[in-house]
């Protein structure tokens, strides 16, 4: 079989050990070919492609990125988008078409199959929010990454008796926030699942400095917000799937801190580093999975689905049910947190 790849939103660790144990078990196994499109879903509507072969994924299992770049094209924003993408699959004489990414690519992977493309999804966010799967490859790589920060954040905050809040990603749920803050020993955990309360975070950063420990860490999702109001953002512009770039929530509640209880607050946000450089062992592994488990629903013919992991065994569930709604943080990790802290 002639099957196509491509990686579209975000890049996030493990990438390339997807299309790597793809490619392997394809050509090893079933004497298959491969195509890769560049920069995701705009690679498709232009047709800009690279062989995927033993040779050109010889060495990517340790690298992080995509060797397929990627973008945040929406093909339904692109006039004819959808027909050029079927122009391009036709004239690569695919049989199928792997995508990795999140809902946002999924979305499209999904419309794809509506038009009649053979198509399989792998779901890639560092967010983890994906439904249907318990795990999304990139997210503990993030999270370590994250954790790494915040237990790098302790000793300067101790050294200089100040608050220090670490905002980390997460659009509209928090388990990087959540997963890195307990890890951490963070003191406060701000996500998006529920509104900042600020006087609670004033209140147990106060409980530390009258027990004797006159510094705090605060860790808070990019996505979390204040009550009655929106998200903070870098400016007014979306991208195509309409999304705003975050950044800023860590600054507004540095500043609230600061102002309610008179103790130095500094804000730090960690950004891209989050989803940069090698993946962990885990995230090789479990994309390495995803990679097998996607060439192999290719040639059993289960199309428009998406290979998930369920506890510790690769599954695949549909498409159109990993994108129906977003897979948030639970009342189960919010009392962790909540039972290491003082209680009111």
């Amino acid at each position: 079989m002639r099957v196509g790849m491509l990686t579209g939103g975000g890049d996030c660790p493990g990438l390339n050990a997807v299309i790597r144990a793809a490619v392997r078990k394809g050509i090893l196994h079933y004497g298959d070919e491969f195509v890769g499109f560049m920069e995701g879903w705009r690679g498709v509507i232009e047709n800009m492609t690279m062989p995927l072969n033993m040779e050109t994924t010889s060495g990517i299992l340790q690298k992080g990125g995509t060797i397929l770049r990627s973008s945040r094209t929406n093909v339904k924003k692109v006039p004819g988008g959808f027909e050029k993408c079927l122009e391009s699959i036709k004239a690569n004489k695919l049989d199928a078409l792997i995508a990795l990414g999140g809902d946002d690519t999924q979305s499209i992977t999904l419309a794809l199959g509506e038009h009649g493309v053979k198509c399989v999804g792998v779901p890639k966010t560092i967010d983890n929010d994906l439904s249907g799967t318990d795990a999304c490859f990139g997210f503990d790589t993030a999270v370590m990454i994250a954790t790494e920060a915040v237990d790098r954040l302790h000793s300067t905050a101790e050294s200089h008796n100040r608050i220090l809040v670490c905002e980390v990603m997460g659009r509209d749920a928090g388990w990087i926030a959540i997963t890195s803050g307990i890890a951490g020993g963070a003191d406060a955990i701000l996500v998006p699942e529920k509104p900042i309360d600020i006087e609670e975070v004033c209140r147990l950063v106060k409980y530390r400095w009258e027990h004797g420990k006159k510094f705090s860490i605060v860790v808070v999702a990019e996505g979390a917000q204040f009550p009655e109001s929106e998200q903070a953002t870098h400016d007014t512009s979306v991208d195509s799937f309409g999304h705003a770039r975050l950044a800023g929530i860590g600054d507004a509640v540095a500043k609230e801190i600061e102002k309610r209880t008179g103790y130095e607050t500094r804000s730090v946000n960690l950004g891209h580093t989050q989803r940069g450089g090698t993946p962990t062992a885990y995230d090789r592994m479990l994309a390495t999975r995803y990679g097998v488990a996607a060439i192999d629903l290719v040639h059993a013919g289960k199309f428009n689905r998406l290979v998930v992991l369920k506890g510790t065994q690769i599954s695949d569930i549909p498409l159109a049910d990993a994108i129906a709604k977003t897979r948030t943080v639970g009342d189960d990790l919010l009392n962790v947190m909540k039972s290491l802290q003082p209680p009111r």
